[in-house]
């Protein structure tokens, strides 16, 4: 080989090395922006989902949200008419004892519309969810009922009813009046020994 080839050779070959090292050089580039935007894709990926997180809690918030304001509107729906109710209580108290008091004949016209009136408004609080307590013949229960009176008896069973003075109204469930009433009691030999 010639001096000249080998120029040729040393040339191509210096040719050769600087081709791949810049190919290198490249691929290492090209290498390095691929690892760089797969670091930027997982980022992106990872703030994505965190966002998605965020989006499903705050749906979630506001639904519970939107829940309770209307839970609460509808308990402050239900105090109000409860507080309605409980001030048309006596004016059925007061319808009671005027068709109670005047059974004669001459107050018959009177009656029936009293008795109409009466019937109108009992239906309408019927309506809305008020209930009679009306305990006669039944067991006392503190939570309905309250005691006015005693009857120490061997007659009925020991905490019967006996007898009404008021009837109790309940509304929801929630009482707003208890029945009044007179309840039966067994005598105790004891508390006729402490008397004594």
């Amino acid at each position: 080989m010639s001096d000249k080839e080998m120029k040729i050779n040393l040339n191509a070959n210096k040719d050769e090395e600087s081709a791949n090292a810049e190919q290198s050089a490249e691929a290492r580039a090209v290498a390095a922006d691929t690892a760089k935007a797969d670091d930027e894709m997982a980022k992106l990926t990872a703030d994505l989902e965190e966002l998605r997180q965020t989006l499903l809690r705050r749906q979630a918030d506001f639904d519970n949200y939107r829940k309770r304001v209307e839970k609460e509107r509808f308990e402050d729906s239900k105090r109000a008419t409860a507080r309605v109710i409980e001030g048309l209580i006596p004016v059925i108290d007061g319808f009671e004892h005027a068709l109670a008091a005047h059974r004669e004949s001459e107050y018959d016209n009177y009656r029936k519309g009293f008795e109409l009136i009466y019937k109108q408004l009992l239906e309408n609080l019927t309506k809305l969810g008020v209930e009679r307590i009306d305990p006669a013949g039944k067991s006392f229960d503190p939570h309905l009922h309250q005691a006015v009176d005693r009857s120490e008896t061997k007659d009925h069973a020991d905490g019967a009813i006996l007898q009404v003075f008021q009837p109790g109204y309940m509304f929801h469930g929630r009482v707003l009046r208890p029945a009044m009433v007179r309840v039966a009691v067994h005598p105790n030999p004891a508390s006729k020994e402490a008397a004594n």
